[in-house]
């Protein structure tokens, strides 16, 4: 019997991971498919559901559904339950059991930008999703000192700092209002900017404007797109370090690999076959803008 492993997102049509695990399955002669699944948010419970199903080895779970996932299995790892947003879901027996592999795959991330500088202790989230829950999660664990979280619905920026108040005792994590002025603030005080939101990724927009990022920030999108994101443009022209989400996604897939077979994951096969699929996404988008009207960057 085959295994299937899913995609659950609204939408999933531009996600990279389907050849980057296909390619890792077939490496090790697994009989697996991983297949990409659009669901609706009122569709999740009945896709969550049909996961019980004895040809299903797991899931991925992804943009918007990480948080709403949460209560529909059976049980949360530690990482899955302090985050409040599972992204991976294996089975043990008739079981779900939900994973959040975004906090590994952050934290290779922040490593590699940050490089062999010293590890900053102040930065700025921009979004209040189930990536940004991840993030904020990570920079906890790492010792941050300061965390600000801007969402352009603050009730949500809120509501993610008032369930990270516990483990955050020891620092300080807020929610700030978005305005441009308060955000250009913020950012002359730290030292990392995350882009935690999904703008950029089906469009060419940045979250926030050129001119409030000053040099000297180490930015990351966790958008990962043939192209950089306007973002990553406009802070490279200011004189910052960036960083795209594709390191990010290498890494929590390796591990969402792991943890669905059980051994190790073929890292540079997955790492050329994700490398493999932005240089393709590159060369279709630059043919669709030169042969009609311009497309919308994506992976």
């Amino acid at each position: 019997m085959t295994n299937r492993v899913v995609l659950i997102g609204h939408p999933v049509a531009h996600s990279l991971s389907g050849g980057m695990q296909q390619a890792a399955f077939d490496s090790g002669g697994l009989d697996i498919r991983y297949e990409l699944w659009d669901r609706v948010p009122l569709a999740l419970p009945e896709a969550i559901a049909e996961l019980h199903g004895e040809d299903f080895l797991g899931a991925n779970v992804t943009i918007p559904h990480k948080e709403k996932t949460v209560p529909l299995v059976d049980k949360t790892t530690e990482d899955a339950h302090a985050t409040g947003a599972v992204n991976t879901i294996t089975k043990d027996g008739k079981r779900l059991i939900g994973h959040n592999t975004d906090v590994a795959g952050f934290n290779v991330a922040l490593d590699a930008l940050v490089g062999k500088q010293k590890m900053p202790r102040q930065a700025v989230v921009l979004g209040a999703g189930g990536g940004a829950r991840a993030v904020v999660y990570g920079l906890i664990r790492q010792g941050f000192q300061r965390v600000i979280v801007f969402n352009r619905h603050l009730h949500r920026a809120e509501g993610l700092t008032r369930f990270f108040a516990r483990s955050a005792a020891h620092m300080e994590l807020r929610a700030m209002p978005w305005h441009e002025s308060v955000i250009e603030a913020e950012l002359s005080k730290t030292k990392v900017l995350v882009n935690a939101t999904s703008v950029g990724l089906r469009a060419d927009e940045t979250p926030i404007p050129a001119e409030l990022i000053p040099p000297d920030l180490l930015v990351l999108d966790l958008i990962y797109n043939p192209n950089p994101t306007r973002l990553m443009r406009d802070a490279e022209a200011a004189g910052c370090s960036v960083m795209g989400g594709e390191t990010m996604l290498l890494h929590q897939g390796a591990a969402a690999f792991e943890l669905w077979t059980g051994t190790k994951a073929p890292l540079d096969l997955m790492r050329m076959k994700l490398e493999e699929a932005i240089a393709a996404g590159a060369a279709g988008l630059a043919d669709a803008e030169s042969t009609g009207p311009a497309a919308e960057p994506g992976p």
